[in-house]
């Protein structure tokens, strides 16, 4: 009677070291929340894009990660670019700017810098540079992000058109000048934030045809 006893108080202490381990995991690598950088440049790059792109991502986990790959490796990838947009969510526009505008000296025709160095500028207050910073994105993603054709790698691309509405808002917005400059700023940022999710799901559509394989 009394071994087991002693078995059945064993396997209770041990599902609640499980269920506290389980926890424990589930609560690091949860979006927003601290977990061990990945290998390499890599690795801290995909973290970083993870942190920014997602909802609730932890941005000073992003710049850290991101600030470590543009020291080693300032051309891997979009890396100046995602830096620029962390700092520009963190609100330190100079910063923004600044790394921006590198992010433009490695790739002048990418429309994702172009957009985020225009409302980076007119959060800045140079609001004329910003708006055909803005202008210049806008037409750019429009000329890229044509419908029925692949983006980024992506062939059924916003597939539901919520890119495509918030860009054409943005136009409309643009041609009526700076007196929508707040109005612009707004579906710009929400025009970013479109393209991450796009860009999420892709992610997440192609981890589970990985695991279906």
């Amino acid at each position: 009677m009394r071994r087991r006893e002693n078995l059945t108080q064993s396997h209770r202490r041990t599902f609640l070291l499980l269920a506290i381990c389980y926890s424990l995991f589930a609560s690091l690598f949860a979006p927003g929340c601290w977990r061990p950088a990945g290998f390499g440049i890599g690795g801290r790059y995909l973290d970083a894009k993870q942190e920014i792109t997602s909802q609730g991502g932890n941005l000073d986990l992003a710049i850290f990660n991101l600030e470590h790959v543009v020291r080693q490796d300032p051309f891997y990838e979009d890396s100046l670019t995602l830096l620029g947009r962390a700092y520009y969510k963190k609100g330190r526009y100079r910063d923004a700017f600044q790394i921006l505008k590198r992010a433009l000296a490695v790739n002048p025709k990418d429309e994702i810098t172009w957009i985020a160095l225009g409302l980076t500028q007119l959060r800045l207050g140079d609001d004329h540079r910003g708006l055909e910073s803005f202008k210049g994105g806008i037409t750019l993603l429009s000329q890229v992000a044509k419908m029925g054709e692949p983006y980024k790698g992506v062939n059924d691309w916003d597939k539901n058109g919520l890119v495509r509405r918030a860009l054409r808002k943005s136009i409309v917005f643009v041609r009526r000048g700076l007196e929508e400059k707040r109005r612009i700023i707004r579906i710009g940022e929400i025009l970013l934030a479109r393209i991450d999710d796009e860009e999420w799901e892709a992610k997440m559509e192609e981890d589970q045809e990985e695991r279906r394989d």
